[in-house]
């Protein structure tokens, strides 16, 4: 009787240690590890962390949510889970917050200045959400690859939101930090324009066809290989290859006249001109900056 009552107790013993370990995982598994990292670097970037400070990111860096994250020059991909993938322009700050696990996962990116594509690879499950939101419109998707752009011109705060595959959900955030209660669906092949000024909150205009050549070199190469991986785009590698050798000109102005002209790739730097139309002042412009579009640069 001895023996037996030991194994008996010693069973019981095993049980509860099983299901006190089941029990455990079950309550912990909501903080699941997600992957969140610098998937590439290039150039001149910074994550900044509370309570450390700026760090110079690196291949593979693990990521925090609240990180605010910047690219400078270069370029820079940060992968969230195995199938979100999100690439920084130049000149882009982010704050990237995310929380939950593979299956429940929320990510919630605060684009504070410049452009992302996203490319959300696959459909999010019910219970996982993924949302862009810019100081005047918040975007909301499932799966699908898209590009948020915001700037700010003469005053107006403006969110460019196009979407190369898949569906995005639009919203209006006004001055107040209220959210709009309409929801706009961009399509694939579509963007939508918003704006905001001191007084008002709105749409340039209903959903109209993406203005491709107005699409930086890095997000033609994001859509290329895109179309590698046998995505179905609505554009070509033809029309992208086309897209990425065009031109614009670039014009210096010297007295309220032209003195010379350029024709500059796009994407690509002006170069000084050799001769100076006068022995004192300099070209008002940076050169190290690349030219996206026609310019003028005035003598100063």
């Amino acid at each position: 009787m001895g023996k037996k009552k030991i194994i008996i107790i010693t069973s019981a013993v095993i049980v509860l240690a099983i299901i006190a370990i089941i029990v455990f995982i079950n309550i912990f598994k909501k903080d699941d590890y997600r992957l969140l990292k610098v998937f590439e670097v290039e150039g001149e970037a910074s994550v900044t962390r509370e309570k450390i400070g700026e760090i110079e990111p690196y291949e593979n860096m693990v990521l925090e949510s609240g990180d605010h994250i910047s690219l400078i020059k270069g370029l820079m991909t940060l992968q969230a889970d195995e199938d979100k993938f999100i690439h920084l322009e130049e000149g882009t700050e982010i704050v990237l917050n995310a929380s939950g696990n593979a299956d429940k996962s929320r990510t919630s990116i605060e684009l504070l200045s410049g452009g992302i594509t996203n490319d959300v690879q696959n459909k999010l499950l019910d219970e996982s959400s993924y949302e862009i939101n810019t100081p005047n419109s918040t975007m909301s998707v499932r799966g699908t690859l898209f590009r948020v752009y915001t700037y700010i011109e003469d005053g107006i705060r403006y969110t460019k939101v196009s979407v190369f595959e898949g569906k995005v959900a639009s919203y209006l955030i006004f001055k107040d930090g209220t959210k709009s209660q309409e929801e706009v669906i961009v399509e694939g092949g579509k963007e939508v324009i918003i704006y905001q000024d001191d007084k008002t909150t709105d749409y340039v205009s209903g959903p109209t066809d993406i203005d491709y050549s107005d699409l930086p070199d890095s997000v033609l190469d994001v859509l290329s290989k895109a179309i590698d991986q046998g995505r179905s785009l609505p554009l070509t590698k033809e029309e992208i290859a086309a897209l990425k050798e065009r031109t614009v000109t670039v014009t210096f102005i010297y007295n309220g006249k032209t003195f010379a002209t350029q024709s500059v790739k796009k994407g690509e730097k002006v170069a000084l001109p050799s001769l100076k139309p006068a022995e004192s002042g300099k070209w008002d412009y940076d050169f190290d900056l690349a030219v996206e579009e026609d310019i003028e640069i005035n003598w100063k």
